[in-house]
């Protein structure tokens, strides 16, 4: 795995550079990676499982289960809830058998600035948010080297990475327009050539007690998730590697996360789900 600069480290405050320390270690050492993918493959995906599966609806199983991936598949969906990703890894690691490795790059603000974040990133995830996105614009130069570690382990066969290609979630009323799309996912898309996955999640609240309680009580809401097939990405790899470039590739999947959320309000329509953006 590639190290950080010093340049690049030298923006980190001390206690983020402490916190990257820790998640670099139990990504970067082999067995503990190893021991750390065991622990969510029993009892992450199960915790999630369990806290969610009378909500679910999810459909584009086939897009999974028909892969025998010969490198690493890049997994891009929407961002409303702070669960999304744990959802679709559940789903992922239940169906699958050919995941190794997973990288979720995460925002540094919350995750390795601040204890809690250290905690639920070591409980919640086992440290499989990483590498951080910083925000702060002087400590930007990081992500260079987030962008460069995603983009070397998506060469590799079993390394699923998961990204947002909206930056951020999508606070507004309506979830089926989503915020423009960041350009490091495409530059991550161009410089690795992954297998590329779309999906869209809806449903999940950004409350963790009431999204668990309402699963059991069952009166929670619906939680669709829909994966679509993989994209096709050849026609942008003739392209040279610069920001235009890697806007077109961000748009892109954009796009085909606009489409899937479209399908997904039509299924909630013939279901006679709850409409989201009308609520």
């Amino acid at each position: 795995m590639l190290q950080p600069s010093q340049e690049q480290l030298a923006v980190l405050t001390p206690f983020e550079r402490f916190a990257f320390g820790i998640a670099d270690a139990m990504n970067r050492q082999r067995l503990l990676k190893r021991a750390t993918h065991k622990f969510l493959k029993t009892v992450g995906m199960s915790w999630v499982h369990v806290s969610t599966e009378r909500l679910q609806r999810v459909r584009g199983l086939e897009h999974l289960q028909n892969l025998n991936p010969d490198r690493g598949v890049l997994f891009v969906g929407n961002h409303r809830s702070f669960f999304d990703m744990y959802v679709m890894s559940s789903v992922l690691l239940r169906n699958t058998d050919w995941v190794t490795k997973m990288f979720f790059p995460v925002r540094g603000d919350y995750f390795y600035e601040r204890p809690d974040g250290i905690v639920v990133n070591a409980l919640m995830s086992a440290w499989a948010m990483y590498p951080p996105v910083m925000r702060r614009p002087d400590a930007r130069v990081f992500n260079e080297y987030t962008v460069d570690l995603i983009s070397e382990m998506l060469k590799e066969p079993g390394v699923v990475a998961g990204m947002h290609p909206e930056g951020t979630r999508n606070k507004t009323d309506d979830p089926y327009t989503l915020l423009p799309a960041q350009i490091g996912v495409g530059q991550m898309v161009l410089r690795a050539k992954p297998i590329v996955i779309p999906f869209f999640v809806l449903g999940l609240l950004n409350d963790l007690p009431k999204q668990v309680s309402s699963n059991f009580t069952g009166d929670g809401e619906p939680i669709t998730l829909t994966f679509g097939a993989p994209l096709a990405m050849d026609g942008f790899y003739a392209e040279p590697p610069r920001l235009r470039t890697y806007k077109r590739i961000a748009e892109h999947i954009r796009d085909v996360l606009t489409e899937l959320g479209a399908d997904d309000r039509a299924f909630r329509a013939r279901e006679g789900l709850l409409d989201l953006s009308k609520r």
